[in-house]
């Protein structure tokens, strides 16, 4: 609780300062999930999807109707629960 206190004593201290008083694993945790939030914030900075897979199923449109498709899906995701 003590460095909580302490942490919330000083909310103007610069990110880096906080950073540099944490141990190395958690270091580490923090370099972590910054690269997450900037690899998520470059997926969204993209906008709309090249939908580069559309229509690599299209020679299965004779076999299979998109309800059978439907039905399938529920059929295999009942059977992996």
């Amino acid at each position: 609780m003590m460095e909580r206190e302490h942490w919330m004593s000083n909310p103007t201290k610069p990110l880096e300062d906080l950073v540099k008083e944490l141990s190395p694993d958690l270091r580490d945790e923090v370099r972590d999930f910054v690269e997450f939030l900037l690899s998520k914030e470059q997926n969204t900075a993209y906008g709309v999807p090249a939908f580069s897979w559309e229509g690599a199923l299209r020679d299965l449109s004779s076999q299979y109707t998109s309800v059978d498709l439907q039905h399938l899906i529920v059929r295999w995701r009942t059977e992996g629960e």
